[in-house]
């Protein structure tokens, strides 16, 4: 087995790649691919940068060049349910991409033309691995449920209140759904997590100075009880 990390933000692998055994580092369409040994696991490790493009070929080249047979994302979101607040944690069980628009064709916000799913399901196991990890993190909450991806910087209240009423997602974000849809597209199992740092619908928010270290610890945490745990 090979296990796919997957992050936006450098800060994030920082400490990941401080403990991992790094055989390698391939730099491929503009990112660094650390192959290596991670807490007894076979893992590659990678910055993809910001956005779905980015997301998407980085995930891509991590299924058909190094052959993983799972994928784990970790990152940053806004929160969108009320109770949600930042430093909370969000498992995704599926993604939609909320910028994809073809509603005048008659198909509903989300829907990718021509597939034959709306949602991209996150893989069962990955998320019960997830929760059960999360649930020994007690600084912060952590829910499971729908994250909406798309390539906006969403700050917009209206916004964010419709992507609750028309999609029921607890979290916004720019790359889950797209590395979710590589995932399906090539029937390999991933999960999606995100650190909450602002919640646009209650007005709450943290420093980034004070969110960042928060984020950064519940990674790393997270990754490390979930590779140890796998099979």
């Amino acid at each position: 087995m090979v296990l796919g990390i997957i992050s936006a933000m450098s800060e994030e692998l920082e400490l990941l790649l401080k403990e991992m055994d790094i055989e390698r580092t391939d730099k491929k369409a503009n990112m660094e691919f650390n192959y290596g040994t991670l807490w007894g696991k076979k893992v590659v490790a990678v910055v993809c940068g910001i956005g779905k493009v980015n997301a998407a070929v980085c995930t891509q080249i991590l299924i058909s060049e190094y052959k993983a047979s799972k994928i784990v994302n970790v990152g940053v979101a806004g929160g969108i349910g009320a109770e949600i607040v930042p430093g909370d944690l969000v498992i995704a069980n599926n993604l939609v991409q909320h910028d994809m628009d073809t509603t005048a064709f008659g198909d509903k916000h989300g829907q990718v033309p021509r597939l034959d799913t709306f949602d991209f399901k996150c893989d069962e196991e990955l998320v019960s691995l997830a929760k059960n990890v999360c649930s020994n993190i007690t600084k912060h909450k952590s829910f499971v449920g729908r994250i909406v991806t798309g390539d906006q910087f969403v700050a917009n209240v209206n916004k964010i209140r419709w992507f609750h009423e028309e999609f029921n997602a607890l979290a916004c974000e720019m790359e889950g759904g797209s590395i979710a849809h590589v995932c399906y597209l090539n029937h390999v199992p991933f999960v999606v997590i995100r650190s909450i740092s602002d919640n646009a619908n209650t007005g709450a928010h943290m420093d980034y100075e004070k969110f960042i270290p928060i984020a950064v610890e519940n990674s790393t945490n997270i990754l490390k009880g979930m590779v140890l745990a796998m099979k």
